[in-house]
């Protein structure tokens, strides 16, 4: 039997080659015809243009943010805007005077971060959500500016879940969005904090000298059998308390928050005095839900900016914090005529030691409107460094 199995087994083996050797030659030439004329319609992988992370702040000890809020981007050409007058373009005005407009702040003011307070793009006018927010932030990825977003109560309306926008959105060029935080179960998708670290050549290039909160308000909900605004929840705050507290072990760094829907405290500052426009009623949720009594009592957040309600662009104080709205950015969103457009800046600057860059000393913050001179409107200094405030010492 021995004698008789090895010529058979050889038989096998020449089979087996004479299958392999023609598949093998029809691979190679597959991959040469694709090396020689290349299907240009080929669906190829690309890997994200990563932001430069940890972002910093510049050789000058400054970090400058642009909030934009509202864009309610919609198809584009198409998609026509909503209360312009004739210098606003008129019947001639779409989704692309948003777009001009934000290529004009972002060429003028050179920002180091732009922040997207949600309502990015508005669901009811938007075909497609994902070709609409890459419409609604190109301006940004054109520029290659470092970009964070978090989302309104229309931009889920159209084609995409919320969780899938976050996704989405973290994962675009030079985003630095984040879905929610590792390691915390939170409420909501867009819960996150960027660190802003010292200058390069400074001692505090590995130290977070500026933190920024990004928070999910929500969108819509019922209580009670009521429609109300959604509400930043405990978890959230759960987690917004302990990172403030480990990064509090390392420095005393100023922070800012940013989200959407007003909490119902800002209503207040009508009676206790503001700085800018409040030309409609804050539209919130009925619940108060503890949010401004836990960024008290963390003790380093000095302003939160909001969006949502276009016609106000105010800062007013409650408690010590600062809450400003950002004013109606975008063209397809509800707003005035004859009210220009307008876009937040918020300027930190440095504090500057005999050797090196130290602290954040002030927090400032400006709008730009719209209009051919792209005027600069009510600044003010928001936070500043008190050197006999002991909570504010630097420790290195």
């Amino acid at each position: 039997m021995e004698v008789a199995e090895r010529p058979m087994a050889s038989s096998h083996l020449a089979a087996l080659v004479s299958l392999l050797i023609p598949c093998l030659l029809a691979l190679l030439l597959l991959r040469l015809a694709a090396v020689l004329d290349p299907d240009p319609d080929a669906a190829v992988p690309r890997i994200k243009a990563a932001a430069p992370l940890p972002l910093r702040f510049r050789h000058d000890g400054a970090f400058k943010i642009l909030q934009v809020a509202d864009m309610h981007f919609g198809n584009g050409a198409t998609t026509r805007c909503r209360d312009v007058g004739p210098e606003g373009g008129g019947a001639r005005c779409s989704d692309l005077n948003t777009t001009r407009f934000l290529r004009r702040v972002i060429e003028a003011e050179k920002p180091d971060l732009i922040a997207f307070t949600g309502d990015n793009i508005f669901g009811g006018s938007a075909t497609d959500a994902a070709e609409s927010l890459l419409r609604a932030i190109s301006p940004a990825i054109e520029y290659r500016v470092p970009w964070a977003a978090i989302l309104g109560n229309h931009d889920q309306e159209s084609t995409m879940t919320r969780e899938e926008l976050m996704t989405f959105m973290s994962l675009m060029d030079y985003s630095v969005s984040q879905v929610n935080p590792p390691g915390f179960l939170v409420h909501g998708f867009g819960n996150y904090h960027v660190g802003i670290h010292g200058p390069f050549g400074s001692e505090l290039v590995n130290t977070s000298l500026l933190n920024l909160y990004f928070l999910d308000s929500g969108d819509r909900e019922m209580v009670n059998g009521v429609k109300t605004y959604g509400w930043i929840r405990e978890s959230q705050l759960a987690w917004l308390r302990s990172t403030s507290l480990e990064l509090q072990k390392k420095i005393h760094a100023p922070a800012l928050a940013f989200f959407h829907i007003p909490i119902p405290e800002v209503r207040g500052l009508w009676y206790s005095g503001f700085k800018g426009q409040y030309q409609e009623g804050v539209a919130c949720s009925s619940v108060h839900s503890g949010v401004l009594g836990t960024l008290v009592s963390m003790g380093d957040v000095k302003s939160v900016f909001l969006g949502h309600d276009h016609l106000n662009d105010f800062c007013g104080n409650l408690n010590g914090i600062w809450f400003c709205y950002g004013g109606g950015f975008g063209y397809h969103a509800y707003g005035r005529p004859h009210w220009p457009r307008r876009a937040r800046i918020i300027y930190s600057e440095l504090k500057k030691g005999q050797r090196s860059w130290l602290e954040v000393d002030s927090i400032s913050t400006w709008k730009l409107l719209d209009d051919e001179k792209l005027s600069k409107i009510d600044e003010q200094v928001i936070w500043r460094h008190s050197t006999d405030d002991s909570d504010h010492r630097v420790y290195l």
